[in-house]
């Protein structure tokens, strides 16, 4: 079961957008059961889901060595799509990891949640700590949203040096340029420089997808935005497929 790290050490560059319409795809188009595990406090990917995190179970519980993962995934509206929300507990996990001693504990629960499901997508928060060095463990694929800017630059180079970091194994990083408007200079430049880098525009079924509370292939399937969620999602599976 290949799990997919949507990461950047940079806010605002459409991580958790990413991380939802990515988990619809691999739902909806390729039909696998997937499971989006929101670790940012915002709980962004549930919001934009329409789930609301239950209030019986903390976030940071599903880490707690004797709980079942499991009690704590919620349905979404999508069929093969399950959520693993986030909330404000989530904020103390560093804590928990050093205080329970495990460095591959988030891969351990991985692999408990691989008899459910075929894809584990996780919506990662924009840090570089012990939550983020488990994320890269666990991890078979990192996909880093890249608006074209020298700051997306900078944090894509400590993007790469924080998967290196995690090991000889490290996963293979995919940068994808977000947010681009082939109008603007700086984003035909960063284009041209990065010509086999998938693409997903400025597009404003993209930004409604907050309004709306859905992925944009649910209610844009013919949209620009769906068509390159659709080709970056074509694109993940072929790369997981050569390992």
């Amino acid at each position: 079961m290949p799990s997919i790290a949507i990461y950047s050490v940079k806010g605002g560059v459409g991580k958790t957008t990413f991380s939802v319409n990515l988990a619809w795809c691999s739902a909806s188009i390729s039909r696998r059961e997937t499971l989006l595990w929101d670790l940012d406090a915002s709980n962004g990917s549930g919001f934009l889901l329409g789930v609301d995190p239950k209030k019986k179970r903390s976030a940071q519980s599903v880490f707690d060595l004797d709980n079942d993962p499991r009690k704590l995934v919620q349905k979404t509206d999508y069929d093969n799509l399950h959520l693993l929300p986030a909330d404000e507990s989530i904020r103390t996990l560093d804590r928990q990891f050093h205080r329970i001693g495990k460095k591959k504990r988030l891969a351990s629960i991985v692999t408990k949640l691989s008899k459910d499901y075929e894809r584990v997508i996780f919506d990662c928060p924009p840090v570089l700590n012990e939550v983020s060095a488990q994320v890269m463990r666990a991890a078979d694929l990192v996909i880093v949203p890249l608006p074209p800017s020298p700051l997306s630059t900078r944090a894509f180079e400590q993007v790469v040096e924080e998967v290196r970091g995690s090991g000889k194994k490290h996963p293979p990083i995919l940068p994808v340029l977000s947010m681009v408007d082939m109008r603007r200079t700086l984003h035909k430049q960063a284009r041209e420089a990065n010509p086999k880098w998938p693409v997903v525009p400025l597009a404003s079924a993209i930004e409604q997808c907050a309004v709306e509370r859905r992925p944009v292939g649910a209610f844009a399937p013919r949209s620009p935005a769906a068509r390159a969620f659709a080709q970056l999602w074509t694109a993940i599976e072929r790369k997981l497929a050569k390992g």
